[in-house]
C-alpha cells in the first residue's frame, strides 16, 4: 500500500496559502491598530509602544523603529523558538513596518480622541497578534520571551504581557502628558484582553 506525504500530514495543520493569508491579516490589522494610536498621541503594549514612545522624540517613523527595535529578539528567539517560528517573524516584523510606512503616508489623520484610539486601536493590534500567534508567528519584542515562556512553563501570554507593559508606562511618563497616560493604558488592556480571552493553552484543538 502506497503512502503519500498527505496521508502522513497532520489534518489540522495549516496549509502555505492560510499561512500567508493570516500573516498578511493579522500585520494589517497591526498596522491600522498603530497608525490610530500614533495620530491620537498614545502609547500601547510591548515593543510597539517602545516605537511609539521613540516616534514622538525622532524623526523615524513608527514602522522603521519597530523593525528595528526587534533585531535584538529575533537573535534570540532563533534560540529558544527554532527556525521556522523566527522566519515567520521577521516576514512578520518587516510586513508591519511596510504596512505601517504605507499606512500613514495614506490615511491623513488628524484629529483621533485617544478613547477611540485606545480600544479601536489596541483591539486591532490584539487580534492582529492573535491572528499571528495561531500560525507559530509572533511579532518580535517581548511577544517571543512570552511565547517562549507559554510553551515552557504553561504561563498566560496576556497575563505575561501585562507585566511587561508595566516597565513601557512608567518610561511614557517621560514623553506623553499624563493625560494620556490613563488612554495608553487602556489601549494596553484593550490588546492583553484579547490575548487572555482567546490565547489560552489547551482551549482550541488544531495549531
Amino acid at each position: 500500500m502506497e503512502i503519500r506525504e498527505t496521508d502522513l500530514r497532520d489534518p489540522h495543520e495549516h496549509t502555505l496559502l492560510e499561512d500567508v493569508y493570516a500573516l498578511f491579516t493579522g500585520c494589517t490589522l497591526i498596522a491600522i491598530g498603530l497608525v490610530l494610536m500614533k495620530a491620537a498621541g498614545i502609547v500601547t503594549a510591548g515593543v510597539a509602544g517602545i516605537a511609539l514612545l521613540l516616534s514622538y522624540k525622532m524623526k523615524l517613523g513608527v514602522g522603521p523603529l519597530f523593525f528595528l527595535l526587534n533585531i535584538p529578539f529575533f537573535l534570540l528567539g532563533m534560540r529558544v523558538m527554532g527556525r521556522e517560528f523566527m522566519v515567520k517573524t521577521v516576514l512578520a516584523s518587516g510586513l508591519i513596518f511596510a504596512l505601517a510606512s504605507v499606512a500613514q503616508a495614506s490615511m491623513h489623520l488628524s484629529d483621533v480622541h485617544p478613547a477611540f484610539a485606545a480600544l479601536a486601536g489596541g483591539t486591532c493590534a490584539g487580534m492582529g497578534i492573535l491572528a499571528l500567534i495561531r500560525h507559530n508567528t509572533g511579532v518580535g519584542g517581548v511577544n517571543i520571551i512570552a511565547l517562549w515562556l507559554q510553551r515552557s512553563r504553561g504561563w498566560n501570554v496576556g497575563r505575561l504581557h501585562m507585566a511587561f507593559d508595566g516597565a513601557i508606562l512608567i518610561a511614557a511618563l517621560l514623553a506623553i502628558p499624563p493625560a494620556k497616560l490613563g488612554w495608553s493604558v487602556l489601549s494596553m488592556v484593550a490588546v492583553n484582553m484579547i490575548l487572555v480571552a482567546y490565547h489560552r493553552p489547551g482551549r482550541y484543538l488544531g495549531h
